[in-house]
């Protein structure tokens, strides 16, 4: 019933992810959302960021960010940034997702889309037939009141975790112990 909503994989944050694992098993382009998956809300990058995307570019990856933001706010998150973006893209239409893998020059079995909605960015990949890996969204540790889509989500992924979909892939190691797991 909800596994249009069912990421591929779940990690924690993008620098859970095993770039590495990714790489070998022919994934050469990532598509990024920006907002609660590299920063929270509306922040400019930061250090950590603009080394995960320095790292990612030395391996050999190809990058994008693909945002339902304004062309202005990406310009200003990527100022330290070598990467390619889709601005206004308005996710979960696939149109955006179809300019990525344009931009990208790529095709759906070496590109995987990183974010943290399942109603944007895991639906919209899902509907286009790429892979993705939600991560746990960045935000809402400082007492903010959780919104109906988050509620809604954490609802979805209630089911994910428990289902035979559920798959961690974590630099990590951790193993898929979905008792351990919880989104909100």
């Amino acid at each position: 019933m909800f596994k249009k909503y069912y990421p591929t994989y779940f990690v924690e944050s993008v620098f859970d992810i095993d770039y590495e694992k990714l790489f070998s098993k022919g994934i050469t382009c990532l598509i990024f959302d920006i907002d609660n998956t590299l920063v929270p809300h509306g922040e400019d990058s930061n250090e950590k960021i603009d080394a995960l995307f320095e790292r990612l570019n030395s391996k050999g990856f190809k990058t994008l960010l693909l945002s339902n933001n304004s062309e202005e706010r990406i310009k200003r998150f990527i100022k330290n940034i070598d990467t390619l973006y889709v601005h206004d893209a308005e996710k979960p239409k696939i149109d955006g997702f179809r300019k990525a893998l344009d931009l990208l020059n790529s095709n759906k079995s070496s590109t995987i889309m990183i974010g943290d909605t399942v109603f944007t960015d895991i639906a919209g990949a899902s509907d286009i037939g790429i892979d993705s890996i939600l991560v746990r969204y960045i935000g809402f540790g400082n007492g903010e009141k959780i919104g109906i889509k988050r509620t809604a989500e954490a609802f979805i992924l209630k089911f994910y975790f428990k289902s035979k979909y559920f798959k961690e892939i974590s630099a990590k190691g951790n193993k898929n112990d979905s008792k351990q797991k919880t989104f909100l």
